[in-house]
This record gives C-alpha cells, structure tokens and sequence, in this order.
C-alpha cells in the first residue's frame, strides 16, 4: 500500500468542496501542531471533529469556558463534559471537600 503525503491545500480544497474525511484530516494536522485557533475555523465550519479534539484538550486543562463556548459551537458532547465537570464533588475542584458555602 502506498503512503500519502497528501498536502494541506488539496485538504482544505476537498473540504471546502464538501468532503468530511478531508475535513476531519485537517482538524488532525491543526491538533497535532497544536494550532488552537484553526481548530475553532474548523468547528465553526461545522467539523465535529474538530469539536472532538477541542473538548479533549479543554477537559485536559479544566476550561470551563472553552467548554461552554465549544457547546454552543455545536458540539454537543461539550455541553457533556461541562455538567460532568460542574456537578463533579467538591473535592475534585481542590476546595478540601468543605460543606460550608463560601
């Protein structure tokens, strides 16, 4: 079988043509060079993908925010993990597990 190089440009026109799998590919090289800001044009553009390696990365680093905003993008699984991580016990927030309202 022969390995592919297939550049970003031909991806980016598969993609604008429709193509989904281009699409998912570009969100994968954006993930792996750690370029946050396409990612986001790529779930903007409706890449669910995308909003995949977004949530991973924002539930990594605990960005509540970033969740919110990936949600409202569209990806509901987003939404998901937010309320997973809100109705988490108070002990995984580092609060020492106290009752008492702050």
């Amino acid at each position: 079988m022969t390995n592919m190089n297939i550049d970003r440009e031909t991806l980016r026109e598969l993609a604008d043509e429709g193509n989904e799998t281009a699409l998912d590919r570009l969100a994968d090289l954006a993930d792996a060079a750690g370029d946050l800001e396409e990612l986001s044009e790529l779930l903007d553009e409706g890449c669910m993908h995308a909003g995949r390696l977004l949530t991973r990365r924002a539930v990594a680093s605990g960005d509540l925010r970033e969740l919110q905003r990936i949600s409202d993008a569209g990806y509901d699984a987003a939404g998901n993990e937010l309320d997973r991580l809100l109705k988490a016990p108070a002990e995984a927030h580092g609060d020492g597990g106290s009752d008492r309202p702050l």
